[in-house]
């Protein structure tokens, strides 16, 4: 167990956190853990259920019944629910959203926290989100926020979108999303995203993804 460690990068929507984590996964040679994509497979039950994602009622009713997991193939994280491989189904604009709001429900994020917690026990982690060294591995070694503008994280947002070949969306849907979002994620009682005192903040406004990630590195090796 003294050989295992985590490294915890936080920030909000489009801030680069999933990039610099498989960056760092990679350059470490340590599994890198995708928490969003956990939020994001419960939003998009909610989609499938029909079920309003801000109804606390409606969701915990739906929770008790659905089967999330994570499984990992090749190094590849993969999302499963209820039996099926929904990995290439949860990054629309529209699970997004639902994402952000199941996740402000108190017992939703106390459900995904733990399986966090299980999985990055008893191996090396690195994992990004809104709450990893606030509140999934608060003693966690190496702490992470990055930041950006929310314009700047809009046209990120939005090429990722397309390179996928999602060209619904405009920038100013993306960004319109995006500051909402950050609304949500702030303001709920439930984990909100904030900075810990120990964390290192890294703004990605003016700096590429290989600068950044060098950056990250050298903290860590230090």
């Amino acid at each position: 167990m003294s050989n295992i460690y985590q490294i915890a990068i936080d920030g909000p929507s489009g801030s680069g956190k999933s990039t610099l984590a498989k960056g760092v996964s990679a350059k470490l040679g340590i599994m890198y853990l995708d928490t969003g994509a956990m939020y994001r497979t419960c939003g998009l039950a909610a989609i499938k259920a029909g079920i309003d994602p801000k109804n606390p009622e409606q969701v915990k009713e739906l929770l008790d019944k659905t089967s999330v997991e994570v499984k990992f193939s090749e190094g590849q994280q993969h999302m499963i629910l209820n039996g099926e491989d929904v990995t290439g189904f949860i990054r629309t604009g529209e699970v997004s959203m639902a994402a952000s709001s199941v996740s402000a429900h108190p017992f939703v994020r106390e459900a995904m926290v733990q399986m966090q917690r299980a999985i990055a026990a008893d191996q090396s982690f690195v994992l990004d989100g809104r709450d990893i060294a606030s509140k999934v591995l608060p003693d966690c070694k190496y702490k992470f926020f990055l930041t950006a503008s929310s314009e700047k994280r809009a046209e990120r947002r939005l090429k990722e979108l397309e390179e996928r070949g999602d060209k619904s969306q405009t920038y100013e849907d993306v960004l319109k999303d995006i500051i909402q979002r950050d609304k949500q994620d702030s303001e709920r009682a439930a984990s909100p995203l904030i900075k810990v005192a120990d964390a290192i903040e890294i703004n990605t406004d003016e700096i590429g993804i290989e600068e950044t990630l060098e950056t990250l590195l050298s903290y860590i090796k230090e």
